[in-house]
């Protein structure tokens, strides 16, 4: 079965994963989804993030963050551009979730980074998806 939106994908089990309550998540890996959940260990939203190899294309292994009273570190998540609607930000225009408390995921020219990154290197790019 082909996939046409891996990045979708990728979010959906996330998010079914933290409604779920589970502690780990398996998600088939890409470079840009390991770009993307990187960010997310680096902006505190998830554990850690391990490739696991095999065979084929190989598995990342997501460990979900919780606060002592099991509720998630993420609060939402969102699918912003989309294989038949891109969404496009500029360096002056770069957006903001929840007023700087939430996280823009961007795939620019200098690589996947988050909008605090995006405006620090003065690129914009396309808006990948919104974490808070």
């Amino acid at each position: 079965m082909s996939v046409s939106d891996p990045i979708a994908d990728a979010l959906t089990c996330f998010r079914n994963a933290i409604q779920a309550s589970k502690e780990t998540v398996d998600i088939p890996a890409s470079k840009l989804i390991e770009k993307m959940l990187m960010i997310f260990k680096q902006r505190g939203y998830v554990e850690d993030v391990r490739l696991l190899k095999d065979s084929a294309q190989g598995t990342l292994k997501v460990y979900l963050k919780y606060t002592k009273g099991k509720k998630s570190a993420v609060l939402g998540l969102k699918r912003i551009s989309k294989p038949g609607l891109r969404v496009y930000a500029t360096r002056d225009r770069l957006p903001r979730v929840l007023n700087g408390l939430g996280t823009a995921i961007l795939s620019t020219s200098k690589g996947v980074v988050d909008d605090k990154q995006a405006r620090e290197l003065k690129v914009g790019g396309e808006v990948l998806c919104y974490i808070w």
